[in-house]
């Protein structure tokens, strides 16, 4: 592979672009040497968008098993460092402690990637954790990942599973559990925690120089005159959109703390998530999640509050006024994008503020009332027209429609079929007979079916 200033966007074009910010921020590691490395899943159609589809599974092995440094990358892996707000108590003693980033490239939307891993091996901030990943975490990722973004959402994809062969002793599944290492493609591992660290340790000179690399390498601005405001507006705006892709998704990230939010406003890092069956803003994914703190209907506040650590963040390199008034464009960046959200996934073309804030409000308080399946009233209702079956309480989400002209038509043969879902139950489905026997055949059908539907949506 060579690099090339003219190359096309689908061409590999590597960078190094997190070497630039200088020490303190990251530290060198070493990935750990596997006993074996089973190529589980590959996303060429991921890999396609940055060059490496080519890669025959041998090299990918050792690229994404083993850890060869892509050529004119990352010399070799970084482990971040940051801190983060977990549950809303703050810990200074976090940092990445099983992954690490070692490839920046760019895609063919020329934005800058990482590729960096989930069960990769200890590292100085691994605390008492092994920093390996059971196959079951990794499986459930790639669902994770794989149906959010055919659901529309910004998200990390998971381009690579390679089991390693290791027995790993886990309390919330059974062991011992087989293990792997998982590569995601992500705009970026920097996280609001990454600005609270250097606030913590009030490094100013660094957060200066961390503002204006998130602006110029990730955003794609030059810094202005105030780029902490500048910074803090575009995560504003990304992060509110995040959250309403979430609530049209039906999906419950389950640990939505200050170090698991991306300053590009990409969702990542699937542990505990489920999708919700039906419309109950008190449903929870994490059973630790006691007080409903990352409730679904919560799940905007929650970023919201996110966003405000990043303005404190900030605060010893900007006033705190234009900070404020920064934050106070959550709210209607939220209502904007929650509308979009909602009527892309229904099928029908948005037709402004007022009458989109009307629709969302008319579809929730039906689903609430109806207690219907979100999965199965997205798949009826796209286009814009409810079936007959939909009942009196739905008089008021159907006139909504009425005037909504079709986005899309339903000839996919998606449309066809039975709606597409991804509830908790059919996880487990889908890891039981890889469990079992090694029967890789149910979750392969799967992401077909997700890949359908996304292709059915977009």
């Amino acid at each position: 592979m060579t690099a090339s200033p003219q190359a096309e966007p689908t061409s590999y074009r590597p960078a190094s672009r997190l070497l630039t910010l200088g020490d303190g921020f990251f530290d060198p590691v070493t990935a750990a040497d596997f006993p074996e490395t089973r190529l589980r899943f590959r996303n060429d159609r991921a890999a396609a968008t940055i060059g490496l589809a080519g890669l025959d599974d041998a090299e990918w092995i050792r690229r994404f098993g083993r850890f060869e440094p892509l050529p004119d990358s990352l010399p070799q892996p970084l482990a971040l460092r940051y801190h983060g707000h977990q549950f809303r108590s703050y810990n200074p003693e976090l940092g990445d402690g099983r992954g690490f980033t070692f490839a920046q490239l760019y895609d063919d939307r020329g934005r800058l990637m990482d590729l960096g891993t989930k069960g990769s091996g200890t590292t100085p901030w691994s605390r008492s954790g092994d920093g390996r990943l059971t196959l079951k975490g990794a499986v459930r990722e790639v669902l994770a990942t794989e149906m959010l973004e055919a659901l529309g959402v910004e998200t990390s994809r998971t381009l690579s599973v390679i089991e390693t062969g290791e027995a790993l002793y886990r309390g919330d599944e059974p062991s011992p559990t087989r293990s792997a290492v998982l590569v995601r493609l992500s705009h970026s591992h920097i996280r609001i925690g990454s600005f609270q660290r250097l606030a913590y340790e009030r490094d100013e000179t660094r957060l200066r120089t961390l503002t204006d690399y998130v602006l110029r390498e990730l955003h794609t601005q030059e810094p202005g005159a105030e780029p902490a405001v500048q910074l803090l507006t575009n995560v504003v705006a990304r992060t509110a959109r995040l959250a309403a892709s979430y609530m049209a998704a039906g999906f419950v990230h389950g640990v939505l703390n200050t170090d698991n939010i991306n300053v590009t406003g990409e969702s990542f890092d699937y542990g505990p998530w489920r999708f919700a069956p039906t419309w109950d803003p008190a449903f929870t994914a994490a059973y630790f999640d006691q007080t409903g703190l990352y409730a679904l209907g919560r799940q905007p506040e929650a970023i919201h509050w996110n966003a405000m650590q990043l303005a404190v963040a900030l605060r010893p390199i900007c006033d705190a006024e234009p900070l404020i008034a920064a934050l106070d464009g959550f709210a209607p960046a939220y209502q904007a994008a929650i509308g979009e959200r909602m009527t892309w996934r229904l099928g029908v073309v948005p037709r402004g503020a007022d009458d989109d804030r009307a629709l969302v409000q008319a579809i929730e308080q039906a689903l609430r009332v109806s207690g219907a399946g979100l999965d199965r009233f997205f798949f009826d209702a796209f286009g814009g027209v409810l079936p007959v079956g939909y009942g009196a309480e739905w008089a008021d989400a159907r006139a909504a429609l009425a005037g909504y002209a079709p986005r899309k038509d339903r000839s996919h043969p998606y449309w066809s079929g039975e709606p597409c879902s991804m509830l908790i139950d059919e996880v487990e489905a889908i890891w039981a007979p890889i469990a079992a026997a090694d029967d890789w055949s149910v979750f392969e059908a799967k992401v077909a079916e997700v890949r359908a539907m996304g292709e059915a949506l977009s």
